[in-house]
């Protein structure tokens, strides 16, 4: 089948508060639904979460360490497991994947997912910061070279569905930390997790979403 006609650019949004996970959700699977009936354009929803944990398509039960300390989701996304909390900013990325991107060839889900990872590094390195690759990793990392360690800063889990992407990216700004305890983040033992003011940069959720905007275009064009 045609897919039919653009809609026009992406649609940025911010929403304000914490939004419930379930809202995000339902809105998030209603607007796929849209962008690939050719009825709506694509969008980047910039928000954030209460405290809680979901599940990927690869989560294991016992990297769920404290089940009871916040609510959990089956989020459908791939991935394992991973928590969302307030000082954290999460970007769904809704994309019609049918279509290039950017420097993001169509119908290519690796050459998505390596342009969100792009869009990510070139955020931090806006803000002063160093985000890398690993291979076998998913996600973004900061090494501190004094204690030898690598600490994931930004988290990726996305789901394609009809070449129309869904789910997104989550950047650690300022969440409490000790929240990711109850989890093993993205099933990765012996590595820690760390945030832009854990890495001494203050700032503040208007500013990195000027830098999630600014880099999109670097990345997945206008």
């Amino acid at each position: 089948m045609t897919r039919p006609p653009a809609t026009g650019g992406v649609g940025w949004q911010v929403l304000p508060g914490l939004t419930p996970y379930d809202t995000a959700m339902a809105a998030m699977t209603e607007r796929v639904a849209a962008i690939r009936a050719g009825t709506a354009a694509e969008a980047v929803w910039l928000l954030e979460h209460p405290p809680l944990y979901t599940a990927g398509t690869s989560a294991r039960p016992e990297d769920l360490k404290d089940p009871a300390r916040f609510p959990t989701y089956r989020a459908g996304r791939g991935g394992q497991w991973t928590y969302h909390g307030p000082g954290q900013r999460v970007a769904y990325v809704m994309l019609d994947l049918a279509r290039c991107h950017g420097r993001v060839a169509a119908r290519d889900v690796r050459a998505f997912v390596a342009g969100l990872e792009d869009w990510l590094i070139a955020t931090l390195a806006a803000l002063g910061v160093r985000g890398e690759r690993r291979e076998g990793r998913v996600g973004i990392w900061v090494v501190d070279a004094r204690r030898g360690t690598e600490n994931k800063i930004a988290a990726i889990g996305v789901r394609v569905t009809k070449w129309v992407s869904w789910h997104g990216v989550a950047l650690n700004v300022a969440p409490a930390l000790a929240d990711f305890d109850g989890i093993t983040p993205c099933g990765i033992a012996g590595h820690g997790v760390t945030s832009l003011r854990e890495q001494g940069v203050a700032a503040d959720m208007a500013t990195v979403d000027a830098a999630l905007r600014r880099a999109w275009h670097e990345v997945f064009g206008p």
